[in-house]
């Protein structure tokens, strides 16, 4: 784990999204409350609250912190065929809270999956991103919209390992 000892207390926020695609047939039955294994929305977003709050036992080196705030929102789009899953997730504290909201973004995506997946074997976690961050030294953080020109990524700080690759 990276020592965070001497950094300073401070207010800290992040936002992630996941994204999972179906079948338009899966979402009605999804916003009708009626999937064969429940509230497919409500249980994913007990599901997401309760992964963030377990960041740390499932990340091997992630700080364990006390979360302020964590909100998960699930929002159906029946343009896209897909479920966008936002998570929010805050503390005050010496290192940010990027990984809790990834996780709880993830661990909700994973449960829909898992309550659709008899249904619609051709559904699909098609992403998982953080969207946002602000506090700490690094300051405020927002991804481009998706509509903006991709441009370069940003090179790593010097000191950083690249992709481990095998072989």
């Amino acid at each position: 784990m990276v020592d965070v000892s001497a950094k300073p207390a401070t207010p800290r926020r992040a936002i992630a999204e996941a994204r999972v695609l179906m079948a338009q047939e899966t979402l009605s039955l999804i916003i009708d409350g009626a999937g064969p294994k429940g509230d497919v929305m409500s249980v994913a977003e007990i599901a997401g609250v309760m992964g963030a709050k377990r960041t740390a036992d499932l990340i091997p080196l992630c700080h364990p912190i006390a979360l302020t705030d964590l909100g998960v929102e699930i929002t159906p789009d029946r343009v896209e065929g897909l479920l966008r899953i936002r998570t929010t997730a805050a503390t005050v504290g010496p290192t940010g809270v990027e990984m809790e909201a990834l996780t709880a973004a993830t661990i909700a995506a994973l449960t829909v999956y898992d309550m659709i997946k008899g249904i619609d074997r051709y559904a699909e976690i098609v992403s998982v991103r953080l969207l946002e961050k602000s506090g700490g030294k690094s300051g405020e953080w927002r991804r481009q919209p998706d509509d903006a020109p991709a441009g370069p990524r940003p090179k790593a700080p010097k000191g950083t390992r690249g992709p481990h690759r095998a072989g």
